[in-house]
């Protein structure tokens, strides 16, 4: 079996089978559980070199549970640690854990142990990612644009807040729902953005992340307590950069712009579902930044064409979302935006907001976006040198080709 599909189960299964196995062997032995699961696909991307089993899902989760009840063995910790998984009544419970309904019982279990309060804030978010959708660390230090060695000791510090604290594998109830909630969307948006837009050397667009990120979202819809406006608001983020994908990139595999996008290979189901999920949402006096940027998405996708773009109304969007959530990625798009509506003096006021090194891994965003400003105001040779560094800094190669695709435009205009 090749690499990359094992790969492509690893991301759709890991975060179940570590959720049910926690749910069987409890949050203190979570380190254990990720050991025996990553040790599955290892022994998987082996044994199926010859042949995949008829029922993949179900050989791993198997494979993890015994892997599991070895270790434990070897660490002569079974008898008090773990039930009999192989005989009488336990047995029977055992496997109706893994009944899809109890699967999604276990996953939103997760979720919102990783987003306990005892967990430092900067870690839950990590951890989620690492456990919930089973992130590499390096994808998870791509996400959060942080480095690998952060993300390791972040992980590190919440295994052991967990140990620490005794935490209980169960889901929140009353006023601690909804404020772990907060925590829980800004996971699903991270997961998502990552899909929307990898930072990855050769893969842009990463549809099993963005499904995942869906997946779970709507997971969450299922329960009435969590059927709140924000969450829905989420879902309609995600349904409106969804529909989009197709269009991103062309049939040769190069990245388009919204400007020389093909809409009507926008996804229009999509687009419907996110303006139900989003009628729900506006159900409220309190918008959230999901709602401004579920807002600014359904902008682009209301224009015929790019020149139709309501560029005044997409400013004010950003100005609420910078307002209640001030970022330095949404003053960038202010000053593109600016740039669209040629109100280059203005686009100039927003770039000097900015310090390049804040964007971490996708500082090239900056430099890509600047260069366009000095070529705007007819200054070819600084656009230039703005566009030679963000063609230092990009990762991803069809951005790279992207960028000196233009760059080639433009020295062909000297």
């Amino acid at each position: 079996m090749e690499l990359k599909n094992i790969d492509h189960l690893f991301r759709h299964h890991s975060g179940k089978m570590v959720s049910v196995l926690t749910r069987i062997f409890g949050l203190n032995h979570l380190e254990i559980i990720e050991d025996a699961v990553q040790d599955t696909f290892i022994k998987a991307s082996i044994s199926w070199r010859a042949q995949q089993p008829e029922h993949p899902e179900a050989w791993l989760t198997k494979a993890a549970k015994n892997r599991v009840i070895d270790i434990f063995r070897k660490l002569q910790t079974e008898k008090n640690q773990i039930p009999n998984l192989t005989h009488g009544t336990q047995a029977i419970a055992i496997n109706e854990l893994f009944l899809d309904t109890e699967i999604e019982d276990a996953q939103l279990r997760m979720i919102f142990a990783a987003c306990h309060p005892e967990l430092d804030a900067r870690d839950r978010i990590s951890f989620a990612l690492k456990t919930v959708s089973g992130f590499s660390i390096k994808e998870i230090s791509s996400a959060l644009l942080t480095k690998e060695e952060t993300i390791k000791k972040r992980l590190t510090r919440a295994r052991k807040a967990i140990k620490k604290a005794d935490l209980k594998f169960n889901i929140p109830q009353g006023k601690m729902l909804q404020d772990r909630l907060e925590s829980v969307m800004e996971v699903l948006y991270l997961i998502f953005n990552e899909g929307f837009h990898s930072n990855s050397k050769q893969q842009l667009i990463r549809t099993d992340l963005c499904g995942e990120a869906m997946r779970l979202c709507k997971l969450l819809l299922k329960r009435d307590t969590m059927r709140i406006p924000e969450v829905y608001a989420l879902l309609a983020l995600m349904c409106f950069h969804s529909a989009r994908l197709d269009a991103k990139i062309n049939s040769e595999n190069e990245l388009l712009d919204l400007k020389h996008q093909d809409r009507s290979l926008w996804h229009f189901p999509l687009i419907e579902l996110g303006n139900i999920m989003m009628n729900k949402a506006v159900d409220t006096d309190d918008f959230s930044c999901y709602h401004f940027e579920a807002a600014i998405a359904a902008e682009h996708l209301k224009a015929k064409s790019f020149e139709n773009t309501n560029w005044d109304k997409l400013l004010y969007w950003y100005e609420s979302l910078n307002t209640l959530q001030p970022t330095p990625s949404h003053v960038l798009t202010m000053a593109v935006i600016c740039m669209q509506k040629e109100d280059l003096h203005k686009a100039d006021y927003y770039f000097k907001q900015i310090e390049p090194d804040v964007f971490a891994q996708r500082t090239y965003l900056y430099y890509a976006a600047k260069a366009d400003y000095f070529y705007a105001t007819g200054k070819m040779k600084e656009a230039l040198v703005y566009i030679d560094h963000a063609l230092k800094t990009v990762n991803n190669s069809l951005e790279r080709n992207f960028l000196e695709k233009k760059k080639a435009s433009w020295v062909n205009q000297k």
